[in-house]
């Protein structure tokens, strides 16, 4: 697993570099590249708003509903802005926030961590979920019940350093041995193709994976890792701004979480409106999955928090310390600078 290893520490020097190379760069007028989406609002509305771009960390799916909600229903433009949600760059939503080529970005509490830990200025202003909703899953005729049914099968997964690490963890604490596992790449099939193909589990995000699963009829079984520690229930996704952002222009930070705020109520108390949003904005997307997945992502945005996007010091704590005791962090981190909630409405 050394070359995983090294993969993700290629992907933070990348971010270094990035970050020396356009730490003073403007981010570029809006519609200047990219695909997006942006506030239908004529001309001279425009003119008087400030534009601001948000990168997501994938392809549009029910994580980002609360953006395009936001957008559609006009409470960015409310708060002043005219703001168009940009897919990523070949170096990724992180390289592009860190960098100040974009001021906000969908991004994940690991690779936060992992670039504050190289000096890379990333800083998580919201919890998009409350709970991770991650995990292994394997068609049923598999039988994979527990960790200790994946001795003996193969995995398949993308590279991450991680992955070894929360299997392993997961599979110690049931007197598994994680060196009985198969690892191979899934490259760029999907989880069932994968499993028809040359694998027996793979991690995926029930919202969606596992909604499509139920759509297509075909049973898996779900392993959430946060089932099997508390150090695994930490923020994904997450929305990322830079230090600079925060330092240079605090109010901008404001309002923008402010209306993105709203637009995760919106979707939390409208899912099937926030759902036909999405695939208004985006409908090369599967309807029914993006209905099915509203319904049942909708109330996990802000679960048992007191409001949308709160973030626990423990929760950063825990999971840092998890990485750090699996070698996945050289040093460790202080954590109360890597997120804030300092930006959230009240």
């Amino acid at each position: 697993m050394r070359w995983r290893k090294m993969m993700g520490l290629m992907l933070l020097c990348v971010l270094l570099v990035a970050v020396a190379a356009c730490g003073g760069k403007e981010a570029a007028p809006s519609g200047e590249n990219g695909n997006s989406n942006t506030e239908n609002s004529n001309e001279g509305d425009n003119a008087a708003l400030k534009d601001v771009k948000v990168v997501l960390d994938w392809t549009p799916n029910t994580n980002h509903t609360g953006l395009y909600a936001a957008v559609d229903q006009g409470f960015y433009k409310a708060e002043g802005l005219n703001v168009e949600i940009v897919q990523p760059g070949a170096g990724g939503a992180d390289t592009m926030v860190a960098s100040n080529e974009v001021p906000f970005g969908v991004s994940y509490q690991e690779s936060v961590t992992q670039a504050r830990t190289q000096g890379v200025p990333l800083v998580s202003i919201a919890a998009v979920i409350q709970h991770n909703t991650s995990g292994f899953a394997a068609p049923a005729d598999r039988n994979i019940k527990s960790p200790k049914d994946f001795e003996g099968k193969t995995y398949g997964g993308w590279g991450s350093p991680v992955e070894e690490a929360v299997m392993q963890s997961i599979m110690e604490g049931e007197g598994a041995d994680v060196s009985k596992v198969k690892n191979i790449s899934m490259g760029d099939a999907d989880f069932f193709t994968a499993v028809k193909r040359d694998i027996d589990f793979a991690w995926i995000f029930y919202a969606w994976t596992g909604i499509e699963a139920e759509l297509r009829g075909e049973p898996i079984d779900m392993l959430y890792v946060k089932d099997y520690s508390e150090a695994l229930d930490y923020y994904t996704p997450v929305l990322v701004t830079n230090e600079k952002t925060i330092q240079n222009d605090p109010e901008l930070v404001k309002a923008f979480l402010k209306a993105t705020s709203e637009g995760y109520q919106y979707a939390i108390e409208h899912p099937e409106d926030a759902a036909n949003i999405l695939i208004k904005a985006v409908p090369d997307l599967d309807k029914d999955l993006v209905l099915a997945s509203q319904k049942w992502l909708s109330p996990k945005y802000q679960d048992d928090a007191p409001r949308w996007g709160e973030q626990k010091q423990e929760v950063w704590q825990n999971y840092t310390d998890w990485m750090f005791s699996k070698k996945l962090l050289d040093e460790q981190v202080d954590v109360s600078k890597a997120y804030t909630n300092e930006f959230l409405p009240q």
